[in-house]
C-alpha cells in the first residue's frame, strides 16, 4: 500500500535524526529491519528530491539540502506566526479552566502581553495586546527569568526593580532564590505580585536551542488560582505548556 512505503521513507528519514552519521544501505536495512532492495529502492527516490545525498566515495547517505530549506522555512514561521501557532491551544485550555489565559514573551527587552484569551463568566481581566508588564513580578516573566541564562538575567533584571504590590519581590537576591524554585517545580506563581486582587501561574515555552522563547499564563482572583503543584490549573497548564514547546520545535531534557 502506498502509505507503507511512505512510511519506510519517513523512517528511514527518522533514523539520521541523532546525528546525521553517514549510513549505507545494508546497515539502514538491518537497523530498520526492512529488506535491502527496499531500502535501495527508497533511497535513490529520497536523493532525487535532495532529501538525503550519497557520499561519491563512501557510497553512503546522509541528509541533504531540502531538510535545511524546510527547517529554514520552519524557523521563520515559528518566529512570525507564533500567535497563529497557540492560539487554538490557548482557547482550549480557557474553556478547558474557565479562566483568562496569555501568551506573553520578549520583545527588545521588554516583556509584553502578545496574546489574551479572556475566561467567561462574570469576573473580566483587563488585558491588553502589546501591554508592557514589569518581567519580574509578572508570573510568565518569571517563568521565563527562571530557565534563562544569568547573563540574560543580568541584563533583563538590571537597575532598581519597581514595587508594584506589597507582595513584589524587588531583592535581587531573593529573587535568584525565587527562580530557583520555580525550576523545581516547573512553573512560576504571582501571588498578588502584579495586581492585589490577580492571582497568575506561568510555565515557560521553551524553543529548539532549547531555552524559553515565551511563557503562557493562566489568571483569576486568588479564590480560584492558589498556586498549588497538584491543582487542576497547574497540571492543564504544564500540560499546554509541554505540547507548545514541542511545536515550536523543543525536544525536551
Amino acid at each position: 500500500k502506498p502509505y507503507k512505503s511512505l512510511e519506510k521513507a519517513l523512517n528511514i528519514l527518522v533514523a539520521f535524526q541523532a546525528r546525521n552519521q553517514e549510513m549505507g544501505t545494508i546497515e539502514l536495512s538491518e537497523i530498520l529491519d526492512l529488506h535491502r532492495s527496499t531500502v535501495g529502492r527508497i533511497l535513490k527516490i529520497l536523493v532525487s528530491y535532495d532529501f538525503l545525498q550519497q557520499n561519491p566515495q563512501t557510497k553512503k547517505f546522509s541528509l541533504g539540502p531540502t531538510n535545511i530549506l524546510l527547517a529554514k522555512s520552519l524557523r521563520q514561521s515559528l518566529k512570525t506566526d507564533r500567535i497563529h501557532i497557540v492560539k487554538p491551544y490557548l482557547d482550549e485550555l480557557r474553556d478547558l479552566l474557565a479562566n483568562s489565559d496569555f501568551f506573553e514573551t520578549l520583545s527588545l527587552h521588554t516583556w509584553i502581553m502578545a496574546f489574551f484569551a479572556e475566561g467567561p463568566g462574570r469576573i473580566r481581566l483587563v488585558a491588553d495586546i502589546g501591554e508592557r508588564m514589569p518581567i519580574h513580578v509578572a508570573s510568565g516573566g518569571k517563568a521565563f527569568l527562571a530557565f534563562s541564562p544569568r547573563e540574560i538575567r543580568n541584563v533583563l533584571l538590571e537597575g532598581r526593580l519597581r514595587r508594584l504590590t506589597k507582595n513584589s519581590i524587588t531583592d535581587k537576591k531573593k529573587l535568584d532564590r525565587h527562580f530557583v524554585e520555580i525550576r523545581k517545580k516547573g512553573y512560576a506563581f504571582d501571588g498578588a505580585e502584579y495586581d492585589e486582587s490577580i492571582h497568575a501561574v506561568s510555565v515557560p515555552i521553551f524553543g529548539y536551542e532549547g531555552r524559553p522563547i515565551a511563557s503562557v499564563t493562566v489568571a483569576s482572583t486568588p479564590q480560584r488560582i492558589n498556586g498549588e503543584s497538584d491543582s487542576s490549573v497547574v497540571l492543564e497548564l504544564k500540560k499546554v505548556g509541554e505540547q507548545i514547546s514541542k511545536l515550536f520545535g523543543y525536544m525536551g531534557g
